[in-house]
C-alpha cells in the first residue's frame, strides 16, 4: 500500500480552512441566513388543483393581489401546491388569497390545509435549533474524550464545528432558505462527519500501539492511507444518493439535499486534514495513549 503524505500539506491545509471559515463568518455576520417561515413565522397554504398547476402564474397572479414575496413550490404532484406567506399574513388573509386564485384561474382550487406559525415561535425554533447543535457537540466531545482521549475528542468536535460553519456559510452566500428541513440536515452532517472522523482516530490509536518507533506524523499518514478508500467509497456513494435528491426530489427537499451534499463533502475534507491536524498541533504521541502502569506489568503491555 501506498502511503500519501497527507499531512505534508497540513499547514496549506488550515490555511484553506481558517479561510472558508471567515469567509462563511463574514457572510454570516454581514448577510445572515435567509430564514424560512419555520423561523420568521407566516403562513403556510396547501392548494390542489384539478389539472397541472402552472407555478409562474400562481406565483404572478399572488404578486398582482398584493401578496408580495409568497414562495410558490409544488408539493409531491404537480397538481398539488404549497404556498408560503410571509410574516403579518393571517388564516383569514390565506383564506382571501385562495379566493383570489379561484378568481384568476377560473378553475376550483381546493384548499387542502393552512398552518399560522407566529414570530414567537418561529424565534423559539431558531434557539432550540442552535441549542440541539451545541448539546450535540457537547455530547460528541464527552463521547470520544471517554472513548478514546482527550485530543482527540479536541480534533473531533473543532472538525465538526468547522463543518457546520462552512454549511451555513454556504446557505448564507448563495441566499438559499433555511428551514428546519435545513438544520436536520446539518444535524446529519455532524453525524457523518463524526463517523469518519471515529474511523479515522479508532486507525490511529490501532497504528500507535502497532508502530511504536514510527514518529507522530508517520503514524497519522499510514492511518489516513489505510483508511482513504472506506472513506471515498462511502463518501461517493452518499454524494450520489444526494445528487439524486437534489436533481430529482423537488423543491421541498431540495435545501435538505444541498446541506448534506456540501456537508459531506467538507466532512470528509475535515475527516483526513482537520481532526488529524488538530491531533499533531497539540503533540499526540504514544505516551496519550497508555495505560496506568500496575504493579507487576511488562513494559510491552503498556499500550492500550
Amino acid at each position: 500500500m501506498k502511503i500519501i503524505n497527507f499531512m505534508g500539506k497540513r499547514r496549506l491545509a488550515a490555511a484553506f480552512s481558517v479561510l472558508l471559515i471567515l469567509t462563511a463568518l463574514g457572510s454570516l455576520a454581514v448577510k445572515q441566513l435567509n430564514w424560512g417561515l419555520d423561523f420568521t413565522g407566516g403562513t403556510l397554504v396547501e392548494v390542489h388543483y384539478a389539472d397541472s398547476a402552472d407555478l409562474n402564474a400562481i406565483r404572478s397572479t399572488l404578486a398582482d393581489g398584493g401578496y408580495a414575496g409568497a414562495i410558490v413550490v409544488s408539493f409531491g404532484t404537480d397538481r398539488d401546491v404549497l404556498i408560503r406567506l410571509p410574516d403579518g399574513y393571517s388564516d383569514a388573509q390565506g383564506t382571501e388569497m385562495l379566493e383570489t386564485l379561484q378568481g384568476a384561474s377560473g378553475v376550483n382550487v381546493e384548499l387542502r390545509r393552512i398552518e399560522f406559525v407566529g414570530p414567537q415561535v418561529g424565534d423559539e425554533l431558531r434557539e432550540q435549533g442552535g441549542l440541539a447543535m451545541l448539546l450535540a457537540l457537547g455530547l460528541v466531545m464527552l463521547y470520544i474524550a471517554f472513548r478514546f482521549q482527550f485530543k482527540f475528542a479536541v480534533g473531533a468536535v473543532v472538525a465538526l464545528i468547522h463543518d457546520v460553519i462552512i454549511t451555513l456559510g454556504f446557505f448564507s452566500i448563495i441566499g438559499l432558505e433555511f428551514d428546519l428541513t435545513v438544520l436536520a440536515a446539518l444535524l446529519a452532517v455532524i453525524g457523518y462527519s463524526l463517523n469518519d472522523t471515529i474511523v479515522v482516530s479508532d486507525r490511529i490509536r490501532e497504528n500507535f500501539r502497532k508502530l511504536r518507533k514510527a514518529e507522530p506524523l508517520e503514524v497519522v499518514n499510514i492511518s489516513l492511507s489505510e483508511t482513504l478508500g472506506r472513506t471515498l467509497v462511502t463518501s461517493l456513494t452518499t454524494l450520489l444518493v444526494l445528487l439524486s435528491l437534489a436533481v430529482f426530489g423537488g423543491e421541498m427537499i431540495n435545501g435538505f439535499a444541498i446541506a448534506l451534499l456540501v456537508g459531506v463533502m467538507i466532512g470528509t475534507y475535515s475527516s483526513i486534514y482537520v481532526a488529524s491536524n488538530v491531533l499533531l498541533s497539540m503533540g499526540v504521541s504514544k505516551e496519550d495513549l497508555m495505560i496506568p502502569i500496575k504493579e507487576g506489568a511488562e513494559q510491552d503491555d503498556l499500550m492500550p
